[in-house]
């Protein structure tokens, strides 16, 4: 069902993994989906490299229109002449941002298991920089062209991560960051009719991390804290968050929802969405999963197990490791 017709969105970073699912997820729904990456075309022999031209196929073949814009998101001003150019082509319409560029996937992978004070600072900017910063530069400028259409949704991607420690300590931190961001923007735009919200996917089988898990399975990182990430436990594909967005930006009843995080698993379960394999994985904090993740002999059987929600209270005493009030 095209009912995002006539909408206009914005992906940045999307020449692979969770952008270019969200994008496609955007496209099939009917969207004009500008997207952007550093890359225009694919000239690495990289395995796991993408281009801004293949994602502008694969949405061409779910009959999609794509608009691809070769920006780098360290650099302000080009990101400011991306919205100029959205602005004059659109006639002043820009719908959707979802802002999902992100550069420290390597950085991440770099320092994974070591402490952090063996690294140099630069491992905050590396992580940090293109994903919370630029995060909250391409906002302000959709703010700006969103505001005065009194209309608008703007989706930042963050992860579990924000509550419970995963990789390092700069990437929760920047989760966490991006969550504030989500809720402190919902506040200043609510007056123009403008939602913001915070996106959590699930275990998104994107290129790099299918390939961070294979090197996991090759060392002795996979402990058992860790096993379900090696296991391709419950594991979501990229469109399923394209899908969900796509299913969330057309709710008559969107503001209610700005300010908070939004679980894609969770909302694809409410809107009957499945993911591109046809399955629908669980919330993250579904006894579904937790279970399971808990009791490894217990993932054949999973589909026993009840998909209801774990309460906050209980997950914080345990699994999850929030900062305690």
């Amino acid at each position: 069902m095209k009912h995002l017709q006539g909408k206009v969105a914005l992906v940045t970073g999307a020449t692979r993994g969770i952008g270019r699912g969200i994008a496609i997820g955007l496209a099939e729904a009917g969207a004009t989906v500008y997207v952007t990456g550093r890359s225009l075309n694919n000239s690495s022999s990289d395995a796991v490299s993408g281009s801004l031209s293949e994602t502008q196929s694969a949405i061409e073949q779910v009959g999609g229109v794509c608009i691809p814009v070769q920006v780098d998101h360290s650099d302000d001003e080009q990101v400011r002449l991306l919205f100029e150019r959205i602005q004059d082509e659109q006639n002043g319409q820009l719908d959707l941002l979802v802002n999902n560029a992100y550069s420290g996937v390597q950085a991440i992978k770099d320092a994974y298991g070591q402490p952090f004070w063996d690294f140099e600072p630069s491992l905050w900017d590396a992580i940090n920089n293109v994903g919370l910063r630029s995060h909250y530069v391409a906002s302000i400028f959709a703010a700006r062209i969103m505001t005065k259409r009194n209309s608008g949704l703007i989706c930042t991607i963050s992860s579990w991560g924000s509550i419970s420690y995963f990789f390092n300590i700069a990437y929760g931190a920047g989760k966490a960051a991006c969550d504030r961001l989500a809720a402190d923007m919902a506040v200043e735009l609510k007056p123009y009719n403008v939602a913001s919200v915070s996106i959590w996917p699930g275990i998104v089988g994107t290129e790099l991390f299918s390939r961070f898990a294979s090197e996991m399975n090759q060392t002795n990182a996979t402990e058992k804290n860790n096993s379900f990430i090696s296991d391709r436990y419950n594991w979501e594909t990229p469109l399923l968050t394209g899908r969900v967005i796509a299913a969330l930006a057309c709710q008559p009843n969107l503001m209610r929802r700005t300010g908070r995080v939004q679980i894609v698993a969770e909302l694809a379960k409410q809107y009957g969405i499945v993911d591109e394999n046809g399955n629908r994985p669980t919330s993250l904090r579904s006894l579904r999963f937790v279970l399971p993740v808990a009791l490894p002999v217990l993932r054949k059987y999973s589909w026993l197990i009840p998909d209801i929600k774990v309460p906050w209270s209980l997950l914080l005493l345990s699994a999850l490791s929030s900062p305690k009030i």
